[in-house]
């Protein structure tokens, strides 16, 4: 059942740098800018539109981060704020957040969240934009801009025996998911022909990409099955520890003499286990996949210098041409707010003094994404494709019926 909006809040006035809105959906983006109350359209490199908006007012932000379109309304209401009306609504989280009309968008902060627009910008804006449009809210306005790194997908063409790709291990996207069979990536033979044409590409759906720092839960899913394939039942692989891994992670610590009290996924057990299982060391990284706002693969990757942020970056394809094997990447680097105790956890070091954020290329140099991955990838690369690099992971935000979604501040500065 879906959660309504619960927040009135919109956007203002409209200057359209195109007549016609013109814009395939496919590469659409949305930027927001608080700081400046104001949001632009691209089209791939070319702005097709711009407006005055409203954001949330003092004690209702509106986050800011990386959100795609979850939902179109034509007509929606409040069920907080007394019914209020809000016409050519947007979604962009299920707790709330929307892009909408309003009569009120006085170019300074004033909704309760969502970002208000004016009345005929909205409906145009409605017109062009389609489900899993990206929409990047920004304090500071960011402008995307031409990204070229071998580190970047580009588009192959599918294996013509149309195999089930399984040479990298598979995981399930979400917690839920690791409860029940996945399907997982596949690539459908070609009946008729070997030879593609460009219209049995046009129709591939965007895949959107998060590459991240391993968490418990990918780290606890590894464990079992390892611990499982050395002979200790640990349950169903699912990254939760219940009794059964508990168990099973102590009967392998009794057999290697490791105390059994104490902190669990202690990082001595962790080295001896990957050990036992010819694994190497512990991988620091994850990719994880969404098609169609449904979770596709996740596996793991490495990452460089993991000490140091990788920080909050969002790149998007265009023009993506299967049989020449080619595609335009545009990027942004966005603000990277991690709490000290986020920054401990996830190990890094607190910058030093005149340290700057890493940039997109610093990034992109230290992710490695093994080759059996990127063959399972390059063949879903539709046009609109995106990656976000995160270091904090998923959020609660991200859910059933999103793409992920990368909140990077809540709240306004103090």
């Amino acid at each position: 059942m879906l959660k309504f909006l619960h927040v009135a809040c919109l956007l203002s006035a409209t200057a359209l740098a195109s007549p016609s809105l013109a814009g395939d959906g496919g590469s659409l983006q949305i930027y927001v800018s608080k700081a400046e109350q104001s949001l632009t359209v691209y089209d791939g490199d070319q702005v097709v539109a711009t407006s005055r908006v409203s954001t949330g007012k003092p004690g209702h932000s509106t986050p800011s981060g990386i959100f795609s379109i979850l939902e179109k309304r034509k007509y929606h209401e409040s069920n907080l704020y007394s019914n209020a009306p809000m016409p050519w609504m947007q979604r962009l989280t299920w707790s709330g957040v929307a892009l909408h009309e309003s009569n009120s968008v006085p170019s300074y902060p004033a909704s309760h969240g969502c970002v208000r627009l004016p009345r005929a910008f909205a409906k145009a804006l409605y017109q062009m934009t389609e489900r899993g449009a990206h929409v990047i809210i920004t304090d500071e306005p960011v402008v995307p801009a031409p990204v070229r790194h071998a580190a970047l997908f580009q588009p192959r063409q599918p294996v013509a025996e149309g195999q089930l790709l399984s040479d990298a291990e598979l995981r399930p996207s979400t917690i839920e998911a690791g409860r029940k069979p996945v399907q997982v990536a596949m690539v459908e033979k070609e009946a008729t022909s070997s030879v593609q044409s460009a219209e049995a590409f046009a129709d591939i759906p965007p895949v959107r990409i998060l590459i991240t720092r391993r968490g418990q839960r990918e780290t606890l899913m590894d464990v079992q099955a390892m611990l499982t394939d050395l002979g200790f039942d640990a349950g169903i692989i699912d990254g939760y520890l219940g009794r059964q891994t508990i168990s099973a992670v102590n009967g392998y610590k009794r057999w290697k003499g490791l105390a059994t009290k104490g902190e669990i996924l202690t990082p001595e057990f962790l080295a001896q286990l990957y050990a036992s299982a010819g694994k190497g060391e512990p991988p620091l990284g994850q990719i994880m996949v969404r098609q169609k706002f449904k979770p596709v693969f996740e596996a793991a990757i490495a990452i460089a210098d993991p000490q140091k942020p990788l920080g909050t970056h969002f790149v998007e394809a265009t023009h993506v041409d299967m049989l020449a094997g080619s595609a335009e990447w545009r990027g942004v680097t966005l603000e990277n707010n991690l709490s000290n105790a986020t920054m401990k956890r996830l190990g890094i070091e607190a910058p030093t003094a005149g340290e700057t954020a890493p940039t997109l290329a610093q990034a992109l140099d230290r992710i490695f994404i093994p080759d059996a991955v990127r063959r399972k990838i390059e063949p879903m690369l539709g046009e609109g494709s995106s990656i976000t690099i995160s270091d904090a992971g998923i959020g609660p935000e991200t859910g059933d019926g999103t793409d992920f979604i990368t909140v990077t501040r809540k709240v306004p500065r103090g």
